[in-house]
């Protein structure tokens, strides 16, 4: 009889993949976001991304990034934090962790801290500098949520459907 096998995803790599996955449901044209919620003992409790929400229909609002604001997909969109968030329908989400494809917003802050939830992980935080994302941080270390930079292992993974 032979070992186990080697080469599985460690639970960070699974979480995120599940996140990165998530964010493909995104009909956003220039930004993908993915979110998964998890208990503390490694199970998924809730998903989401980015998208407009429920009844308002994708073909309806805008899209574009650039022009009036109410010609701009930002005042509509529902971030993927935020939708995992409201998706889960099993009551206190207090200590899980949250794995995101990109560094929470202020707003988005705002709802894990008031969640409980008290881990950030984070794959992308290209708008660092951002005084959305200095808001969150500052957020995020008054409320003592751990934030964690997700480690790229470079595995790539395919899937087959």
């Amino acid at each position: 009889m032979s070992g186990k096998r080697q080469d599985y995803i460690s639970w960070d790599e699974y979480f995120m993949g599940v996140a990165l996955l998530s964010g493909m449901r995104s009909k956003d044209p220039n930004t993908q976001v993915g979110a998964c919620i998890v208990s503390q003992d490694n199970k998924i409790l809730s998903m989401g991304y980015n998208g407009f929400p429920k009844g308002c229909e994708d073909d309806e609002f805008p899209w574009e990034r650039d022009g009036d604001a109410n010609e701009t997909k930002y005042p509509f969109v529902t971030h993927a934090e935020l939708n995992a968030i409201l998706n889960y329908r099993g009551g206190s989400l207090e200590g899980a962790k949250i794995y995101v494809a990109l560094f929470p917003c202020n707003e988005c802050a705002k709802a894990i801290i008031q969640a409980g939830l008290k881990t950030v992980v984070y794959a992308c935080d290209k708008y660092a500098d951002t005084a959305a994302t200095l808001a969150s941080k500052r957020m995020f270390r008054a409320a003592g949520v751990e934030l964690v930079e997700y480690l790229h292992t470079g595995r790539e993974i395919t899937l087959e459907v």
